[in-house]
């Protein structure tokens, strides 16, 4: 649903660029399709820089960096919206194929954060496949429901992959938003099913930026939520890992990605969606799937 959705998106946008600048400021071809180019990057650009706006405004106490390292972080970070927004959903079916989830390895299920679909995953999936585990993944729709709604569809998914691996127990990868779905599992399925929970930059007590989001799951994670008071009073039953990242451009005041009673991890400086394809992330999760992972 949201590859299919994003891809209309864009041919909607791009057709209504191409007719702006043909028939409202009677360009030529070449010049109305590289003012359509520059328009498609331009909006994205203007996005990544109202969450570093609310990043930088809500920022929790970290050490400051330098100027060359904020602006090598911000092009990342940009640079990883266009590439997982305009190449990876749209066309998720070429980097994710169906998962391969053999028999006989530990097991993970990973789950997408707000917006987003199982295709974040595509790097991610093979660095941990080659550690050894079989990995599964999960696409929760509707896309901007509320979490609670997402929860029934988590749980047919673990299910499925418990009967497909022959596993009595997996291990939960999430980020973002999908941190607060799997906890919201836990509280209503218990932890039989689960070994670990591993949340990367979750807004465990909510973001700032949530009050400009999308959909029911954007107002839950507003800061002092009725959603967010009623899961703080619900203690995860598993080892649970939290991977921080104290430079976050969504999930501020980054401090808020605390959850009491888990293992605080601090992530280095990197964005919200880079770190998807961040090598020292990837390291950080593996090590935080690890049976020494466990200790609190």
């Amino acid at each position: 649903m949201v590859p299919v959705s994003l891809l209309l998106w864009m041919a909607l946008e791009i057709s209504g660029y191409l007719a702006l600048a043909r028939l409202g400021l009677h360009l030529d071809w070449p010049y109305a399709i590289a003012l359509a180019i520059g328009t498609l990057l331009g909006v994205r650009a203007s996005i990544n820089a109202v969450t570093w706006m609310f990043g930088m405004a809500f920022a929790s106490p970290a050490p400051r960096l330098g100027f060359a390292s904020t602006a090598r972080l911000m092009w990342d970070e940009y640079l990883a919206f266009l590439l997982t927004f305009l190449i990876v959903l749209p066309l998720e079916r070429l980097w994710m194929p169906a998962d391969r989830l053999p028999s006989g390895r530990p097991v993970v299920l990973l789950v997408h954060g707000y917006g987003c679909s199982r295709g974040v995953w595509w790097k991610l999936r093979r660095r941990f496949e080659a550690a050894g585990y079989a990995v599964a993944s999960v696409s929760l729709v509707p896309p901007y429901t509320s979490m609670g709604k997402m929860v029934p569809l988590l749980n047919q998914r673990i299910e499925a992959v418990c009967a497909a691996t022959g596993a009595k127990q997996l291990t939960l990868v999430a980020h973002s938003m999908g941190g607060l779905v799997c906890r919201s599992y836990l509280a209503r399925h218990g932890s039989s099913r689960i070994a670990k929970l591993v949340t990367l930059a979750t807004p465990h007590a909510g973001t700032e930026i949530a009050r400009v989001g999308f959909g029911q799951n954007a107002r839950e994670m507003e800061p002092d939520s009725l959603w967010l008071q009623d899961m703080a009073g619900e203690t995860p039953k598993v080892p649970v890992v939290s991977l921080r990242n104290p430079y976050d451009n969504y999930a501020m005041p980054q401090d808020r990605q605390r959850l009491p009673g888990a293992t605080d991890v601090e992530l280095p400086a990197v964005g919200h969606i880079a770190m998807l394809y961040d090598s020292r992330v990837a390291e950080a999760l593996l090590a935080a799937c690890s049976k020494e992972g466990n200790q609190r």
